[in-house]
């Protein structure tokens, strides 16, 4: 799928933009990058914008016909609908600053319906159904089915997104084999701009610097240990800067998340641990230098 097929980090800085323009030397295409800050803040105004001129299908939810997907749409205010309440007047609408390379973003989340069971953390894998679309609401993917993603791999908007939600309570398989899941699995929608998503690399059907908009259903979550170190990935995260790719204890150029030793000491991070029964982790401290074992070069 589109998410994870184009890139596992987005780094604004490598992408490119062919522009229309000609050099002097004639009909060479030549490479322009936008500034991210001033890009931001024109996304920001085309966002605010839709979420003025455009609303959801909230009375379905509402009044649910037997046959209702549960699906969010969005449309215009406009002929018909000229009544119908703003995005930007939901109660259920919340406004999320995420930093990136070193760039404050807002990107919107609507709750439609939060969830009811596990809430994944950044770095989990997520069960997900999703439609995504431009802000004129050309859509540009679509996966009625639902897909397994890990987070890790994903733009910064859908992973930042897709964590305000919570996955159903539970399901059951059916004698053909498909799964129905409890009606309390997370419904909404996530609006935020390019610089959270393909900024200037353009994709198929998605044009350079476009604000992504996708409506998504959240079915189940499965925390994610990436390198089976016993360690749940986000709790490799030492510095807590939401950003796994920069822990890296030993410098071996393998972040720890991915690092089966993550101190480099020839002992497997998995044996300088205690997991109990319950699933509770401990971390020793052998020396009591206040560096638990797993993380000390010098204990092993």
């Amino acid at each position: 799928m589109r998410l994870n097929k184009f890139f596992i980090l987005s780094l604004i800085s490598a992408l490119t933009l062919i522009s229309c323009g000609d050099d002097d030397n004639g009909n060479v295409p030549q490479f322009e990058e936008r500034d991210p800050e001033e890009q931001a803040l024109t996304d920001a105004d085309s966002i605010n914008n839709f979420l003025d001129t455009h609303f959801y299908n909230y009375e379905e939810f509402e009044n649910p016909s037997d046959d209702f997907d549960y699906m969010v749409r969005i449309d215009s205010i406009a002929g018909d609908n000229a009544d119908k309440t703003p995005l930007s007047e939901e109660e259920n609408l919340m406004m999320k600053t995420v930093v990136r390379n070193d760039i404050e973003y807002n990107m919107y989340v609507l709750k439609v319906r939060e969830g009811e069971g596990q809430q994944p953390k950044f770095t989990d894998s997520t069960l997900v159904s999703y439609r995504g679309e431009l802000l004129n609401l050309n859509a540009f993917d679509n996966a009625n089915t639902p897909v397994w993603f890990d987070l890790t791999t994903l733009i910064k908007g859908f992973s930042e997104g897709i964590i305000e939600f919570k996955g159903a309570t539970g399901y059951k398989v059916n004698p053909d084999n498909t799964v129905d899941f409890n009606d309390d699995y997370g419904i909404g929608a996530l609006i935020f701009p390019s610089g959270l998503g393909y900024f200037s690399s353009s994709q198929t059907s998605i044009p350079p610097y476009s604000p992504l908009i996708f409506h998504v259903k959240l079915f189940r979550v499965n925390e994610a240990d990436h390198d089976g170190d016993g360690i749940p990935s986000w709790m490799e995260d030492l510095n807590g800067n939401g950003n796994i790719m920069d822990d890296d204890t030993d410098g071996d150029g393998t972040p720890n998340f991915a690092d089966a030793d993550d101190d480099g000491d020839g002992t497997p991070t998995r044996e300088e641990i205690i997991i109990n029964e319950d699933g509770s982790i401990e971390f020793p401290d052998s020396n009591g230098n206040g560096i638990p074992d797993y993380l000390d070069p010098d204990t092993f």
